[in-house]
């Protein structure tokens, strides 16, 4: 007499229901020549699925009663009784399957489920070896496949295995490793997971979970699940070993996400530095390590230094729109407007409710207009991340250089007091920060056409209006102002 422990026995109970759900997907059923019989089980399936078991019923009901030799029938009415909790229907149904088709592992799997509850242990266990029978040569041949390296069939194998034997723990972890050797890294992670709460103490299953986390780049699960291999055995030596190098990543990457909330970018980049010296050969890592020191610097306004890594990661992730979001705005700050217009379009394809996209977008394209016209960089010669003792430096050396005071020929004199004019008006607005934000978004807050109700400047009378004002300081201006 076969005995079954609790939690065996707490499984087993939820056979019936996995099996009505296989078997709503259960294909090539032979229904018997009559075309009424085939459209009732086809009907009765769908609304089976739809949950109306009552109206399902009526519908196998008829499907038996029009081919009684339909195994199909039988079965399909008694996964209806199952889900309506009607057990002592089913039986007769199950056993009828059986009669007709004696290799329908699933029907009697389910049978010997319901003598196991009746207390009807020998039937049951009749039922359940006959059932597990059935299935070790079909594992015998996933294992000949897996030693052959032929995954994919090994893999189909072990499905058919793992339809009849849905808690079946060596099954599951045949098919994880075929899913991992083919790639297929989510599917492994289902049927690892299954099996480390199928299998008391699975410390393996755990370590396995960890390992392909870590491999797909998610750091946070890899270590929620070496922690848990810990649990079990604090003393493993590969979880230990695993923990210490996640935890180090974790850790790095968690500090540089932090100095970038700071906006402390430089620090952020030493981190993500440390963070590809730690762990250079999983790809997800470089490249996520890459892409941030990408944003860091843009965000550090190091023009040059941005592009060249944006460049790199988009140059093995083209699509990467946070890297081409980075490199447009480093390339607008080294005044390539119309690559970064580029960049964002790309952008823009892949994420098209992106607000940040869609506000760069736009800015590119005022900075380029604005570039075809007025530049107050240009005009004083100094990169747009200059800071405002730069400006004045600047400004001071030209203003000096095209004071009109200086030449004596009308048309030089005419040229340098419209030379002198724009110089002037880029220092009024690059050394007032609220006119060079304007500036920086593509707005000249020195044009009338740009300002809302137009606006009075010093400059826009010409020379004559300029004439007695010191963009130096206070007072008529004087050229012998001394400029050192």
């Amino acid at each position: 007499m076969v005995t079954i422990n609790p939690n065996a026995r707490k499984l087993l109970s939820y056979v019936p229901f996995v099996l009505v759900l296989i078997d709503l997907r259960y294909e090539g059923v032979h229904c018997g020549k009559d075309g009424s019989v085939e459209n009732h089980l086809e009907m009765g399936k769908k609304l089976l699925a739809a949950g109306q078991l009552a109206d399902a019923l009526s519908h196998f009901h008829a499907a038996v009663d029009g081919d009684p030799k339909n195994y199909m029938a039988y079965y399909r009415r008694a996964t209806v009784y199952l889900a309506m909790g009607k057990s002592k229907s089913a039986l007769p149904d199950l056993s009828k399957v059986i009669e007709l088709k004696p290799d329908f592992t699933a029907a009697r799997l389910q049978r010997g489920n319901l003598l196991l509850k009746q207390g009807k242990l020998d039937e049951a266990e009749g039922d359940f070896k006959k059932v597990l029978k059935s299935n070790p040569s079909d594992k015998e041949a996933a294992e000949s496949e897996l030693a052959r390296k032929d995954y994919s069939t090994a893999a189909s194998i072990l499905d058919t295995v793992i339809e009849t034997c849905v808690w079946d723990v060596a099954s599951r972890e045949l098919r994880a490793e075929c899913m991992v050797q083919m790639g297929e890294l989510g599917k492994a992670i289902s049927d690892l997971k299954a099996t480390s709460k199928l299998k008391n103490d699975n410390t393996q299953a755990f370590y396995q979970l960890s390992t392909i986390y870590y491999q797909l780049g998610d750091h946070e699960m890899s270590l929620n699940e070496v922690r848990e291999c810990l649990k079990l055995d604090p003393d493993h030596k590969l979880c230990f070993s695993h923990y210490k190098q996640v935890k180090k990543l974790n850790k790095q990457i968690g500090s540089a996400e932090e100095l970038i909330q700071q906006q402390r970018y430089g620090d952020a980049v030493s981190k993500y530095e440390a963070v590809m010296k730690t762990e250079p050969h999983v790809s997800h890592y470089t490249r996520h390590a890459q892409e941030r020191i990408c944003h860091c610097l843009s965000q550090d306004k190091q023009a040059t230094e941005a592009i060249a890594v944006c460049s790199k990661v988009l140059k093995s992730d083209p699509h990467n729109v946070n890297a081409l979001k980075d490199r447009a705005e480093a390339l607008m700050l080294d005044e390539q407007y119309e690559e970064a217009i580029k960049d964002y379009e790309t952008a823009r394809e892949h994420s098209e409710n992106d607000r940040q996209i869609k506000e760069g977008l736009e800015r590119a394209q005022r900075l380029l207009k604005q570039s075809q016209k007025k530049d107050y960089y240009k005009i004083l010669g100094v990169k747009r991340n200059a800071q405002k003792k730069e400006i004045v430096k600047a400004y001071r050396k030209l203003a000096q250089q095209w004071h009109p005071d200086n030449f004596q020929d009308p048309e030089e004199k005419k040229r340098a007091e419209k030379k002198f004019i724009d110089i002037a008006q880029a220092k009024e607005v690059l050394s007032d920060p609220e006119k060079r934000s304007k500036f920086d978004q593509g707005e000249d807050p020195l044009d009338p056409e740009t300002q809302q109700g137009g606006g009075h400047h010093h400059f826009h009378g010409g020379w004559n209006s300029f004439q007695g004002f010191n963009p130096f300081g206070s007072g008529p201006f004087n050229f012998k102002f001394n400029f050192n």
